[in-house]
């Protein structure tokens, strides 16, 4: 069964981008543009760095998911960072130091 991510990047601008994948590392190069396919909104934004992510069990869940936070506030998705109980569906947030460690080898 393919694990599912939903993600939220942080820009050089301190915007904060919602997304999903299945391969965060793969996705990161994508939307830095070390290879093809990634979103236009984050074009010349970089750097990118992962400012959180969660897994969740089917894409399915990925979508409501990153439907849910892209409907929050700022202010909002920086508490869900925080405190996870907050999320309307089952996820699981990666460690801070899986973060680190995707964030540092995206490039």
């Amino acid at each position: 069964m393919t694990r599912w991510y939903v993600y939220l990047l942080k820009t050089a601008g301190n915007t904060l981008y919602t997304g999903i994948t299945v391969d965060p590392k793969r996705r990161m190069r994508q939307h830095s543009g070390l290879i093809k396919g990634g979103a236009k909104a984050l074009r010349g934004k970089a750097p990118l760095v992962y400012y959180c992510i969660f897994e969740v069990a089917d894409k399915s869940l990925a979508l409501k998911l990153e439907a849910w936070i892209k409907q929050r506030n700022r202010r909002a998705k920086e508490a869900l960072i925080q405190d996870a109980s907050e999320l309307p569906y089952p996820a699981t947030r990666l460690t801070d130091e899986v973060i680190r460690q995707m964030n540092s080898t995206h490039c």
